[in-house]
């Protein structure tokens, strides 16, 4: 069971262990970056839970078969219409969950993107989680459990996803992603997560350009410093990604040089004056100016 899932030994440990001893939980959440493996882990979770044939391996029940073709009646994958996961479609959940399972013992609800959940239907949820029926297993999975209500954690059992280790990232990438020159400053854009290298695969060499730009802080002039900074300014739609990218290498240079965690402020301090829209190029000419200034 899950051998084709990169990292999270741990996670997956745990839920081979208690699908194994026929003790499982009403709710989970399973937490952690984006692209990091949690959806597919729990609907490689979900596929066993509901197999009727028990620990076959490649098992052919009508269960599994239903489910990968994604039409087992006893499974629900719900996910954001738009930009929110609202009340209707978690009361569309409550009416369905008292139905009985038709194939499997047991009925499965994904929640995708949970923290998309408006207060609402969080609120809605609660209701169902606080007294599920005894066959029902809800299985939110989150970027971020600070946006979901504290009652709601409360009454789930919380999984942790880890960054998928640098090596382990490294070897995948090169035989099933079909990357190349994947370096460790580019491993480090990466931050663990599967997903997220997909997304930048074509944007590797702006990254790297961006690496080098703030290893040269102190040997360049300011104004060779902003000609190298091009990649930035000519990226606005990717903008949020490559800020997160400068302060993951800004902290790695901060190893050598403390007056480099200064300049993480200063990005941070950049990207709450994009999203309060300020003026794009003058944002990034004085985040640029204040990054230089402090380190020369």
């Amino acid at each position: 069971m899950f051998e084709n899932i990169i990292g999270n030994e741990k996670v997956k440990e745990y839920l081979q262990t208690s699908i194994y001893n026929k003790k499982t939980f009403h709710s989970y959440i399973f937490v952690g970056v984006e692209g990091i493996g949690k959806k597919i882990m729990a609907m490689e979770f979900s596929k066993r839970l509901l197999c009727i044939e028990k620990g076959i391996k490649q098992c052919k029940c009508k269960a599994c078969v239903e489910f990968e073709s994604k039409n087992h009646p006893d499974f629900t994958l719900i996910e954001p219409q738009g930009n929110n996961i609202g009340i209707s479609q978690i009361r569309t959940l409550q009416g369905k969950i008292q139905e009985k399972p038709i194939i499997s013992n047991k009925k499965i609800y994904i929640i995708d993107n949970a923290e998309k959940m408006t207060s609402e239907a969080q609120n809605c949820l609660l209701k169902t989680l606080e007294e599920p029926p005894e066959y029902a297993i809800i299985i939110l999975i989150s970027a971020n459990e600070n946006l979901l209500l504290d009652t709601i954690k409360s009454r789930c059992l919380i999984l942790h996803f880890e960054h998928i280790k640098d090596n382990e990232l490294k070897e995948y990438l090169k035989n099933d992603g079909n990357f190349e020159n994947i370096n460790e400053d580019i491993l480090k854009a990466f931050q663990g997560s599967i997903g997220k290298a997909i997304k930048l695969k074509d944007k590797i060499e702006k990254y790297q350009q961006i690496g080098d730009m703030l290893k040269k802080i102190q040997k360049e002039d300011l104004l060779d410093f902003l000609k190298m900074a091009k990649p930035i300014y000519e990226s606005k739609d990717d903008i949020y990604s490559i800020l997160e990218y400068m302060n993951v290498m800004l902290l790695e240079l901060s190893k050598e040089n403390t007056q480099y965690t200064k300049c993480v402020k200063i990005v941070e301090n950049t990207r709450e004056r994009l999203k309060c829209n300020s003026n794009y190029d003058m944002s990034i000419d004085n985040m640029l100016f204040n990054i230089w200034r402090e380190i020369n």
